[in-house]
């Protein structure tokens, strides 16, 4: 038995994600991190799941982002954690504090701009340094909600960062979607056979969005979709919606999101999910934060280094000012203003799979855009989370479950 075992042992190829017994322990090697991260040092477990990731990473065995197994599992993940971020927006808590839509807004725009210019006084195209400074706009809910869950955060910091970030993600998918659609447009040879597809696209896009969340408010009437046994039935329509908006290529960004936004303003219960509408939704989640980890590489992290740092330095400081401009007439003081600052750092799977699909319809650009967005993300995919739970702790906003009061799973 041992002579049949050992060649998987040996042979390089079986730690590959691209084989199924790869993956599977890959996956079993993170949920096995990510609680050693959890139990040891009380940190978020996504900071294993990334760390797994990083290794494989720097191994170069990393996730190239068009294995189309991998992309299915990328893409239902985000869905449900775009619903879920949608699903706590409240647009009547706007309405009651229109400043914190200004600060959303104001810092939205600075950050663009902040980018655009750095960027492009280090000599990147505009080509290059539009969609980067709009990608650079996103926020991610799913690094924000999984550490605001696993460290049971709330407060004004937390509230206003995960409403940002829905927000964020908006305005980048919606900007993004402008920008390729002038793009095919204005090119006088294709605009006439792409006006068609991209005006339906847009538009598909929000109608089945709208569907989607007015279909489960109607759902919502008869069953409690917040219980365990009714969450089978939430999970199933969000991805079925991600499986029409696939087919119509449409935006599985966009669909979610505005659905989860639907579903929470018509009702006016809080729409709170158990942890990722249950098992199925975590080992997504989790092959997702492995997947997006290790997508950059060394050699894209040598070339974009310098160009990666100034724009995240840029985007970092575009945030904490207009935070910080707009934090009195918002309701927050100074300290709150800057770890809400330090909170919107995250750029995680979102700008990933936003850029993927922007080389995807303009390839001749994804030379230049894609080692810039790698160097990104090994500069933030852990750093980001470090600094998210540090802020919300310095906020005093955590409440974190000691070892012994914790149960099964």
């Amino acid at each position: 038995m041992l002579d049949s075992l050992w060649p998987l042992i040996t042979t390089p190829w079986t730690l590959a994600p691209d084989t199924l017994l790869g993956a599977t322990l890959l996956a079993v090697i993170a949920a096995l991190a990510g609680e050693a991260m959890w139990r040891v040092l009380r940190w978020p477990r996504l900071i294993g799941y990334v760390l797994v990731g990083t290794a494989l990473a720097m191994a170069g065995r990393g996730a190239q982002g068009d294995e189309p197994a991998l992309r299915v599992a990328i893409d239902g993940a985000l869905a449900l954690l775009l619903f879920e971020a949608g699903a706590r927006l409240k647009l009547a808590w706007l309405a009651r504090n229109p400043w914190l839509l200004a600060t959303s807004v104001a810092e939205a725009l600075l950050t663009g701009i902040a980018v655009f210019v750095a960027l492009s006084a280090l000599g990147l195209p505009r080509e290059v340094a539009t969609p980067l400074a709009i990608v650079a706009v996103c926020v991610s809910p799913a690094v924000l909600q999984r550490v605001v869950g696993e460290l049971h955060a709330a407060g004004q910091v937390t509230e206003r960062a995960l409403a940002l970030a829905a927000l964020n993600t908006l305005y980048a998918v919606l900007a993004l979607k402008l920008l390729s659609a002038g793009l095919l447009l204005s090119d006088p040879t294709t605009w006439l056979e792409a006006l068609s597809p991209v005006m339906f696209s847009f538009f598909g896009s929000i109608l089945l969005g709208a569907a989607l969340g007015e279909g489960l408010a109607l759902i919502a009437r008869r069953f409690d979709l917040r219980e365990d046994n009714s969450m089978v039935l939430l999970l199933a329509f969000v991805l079925l919606a991600l499986v029409i908006a696939k087919t119509l290529q449409l935006s599985a960004l966009l669909v979610p999101l505005l659905a989860g936004i639907w579903l929470a303003n018509r009702s006016e219960r809080p729409w709170v999910w158990p942890r990722h509408f249950g098992s199925a939704g975590s080992v997504l989640v989790l092959i997702m934060f492995v997947a997006v980890s290790s997508a950059w590489n060394l050699d894209a992290l040598k070339a974009a280094f310098g160009t990666a740092l100034a724009l995240v330095g840029a985007r970092a400081l575009a945030k904490t000012v207009a935070v910080v401009a707009l934090a009195r007439p918002s309701g927050l003081g100074l300290q709150q203003a800057l770890c809400l600052s330090v909170a919107l750092t995250p750029m995680s799977a979102t700008a990933w799979v936003l850029m993927l699909d922007f080389v995807a319809r303009h390839p001749g650009v994804g030379a230049s855009l894609m080692p810039v967005l790698l160097a990104c993300l090994a500069l933030l995919e852990l750093a980001a989370p470090l600094a998210l739970m540090g802020t919300l702790r310095r906020a005093g906003e955590v409440d974190i479950v000691p070892v012994h009061r914790e149960g099964p799973r």
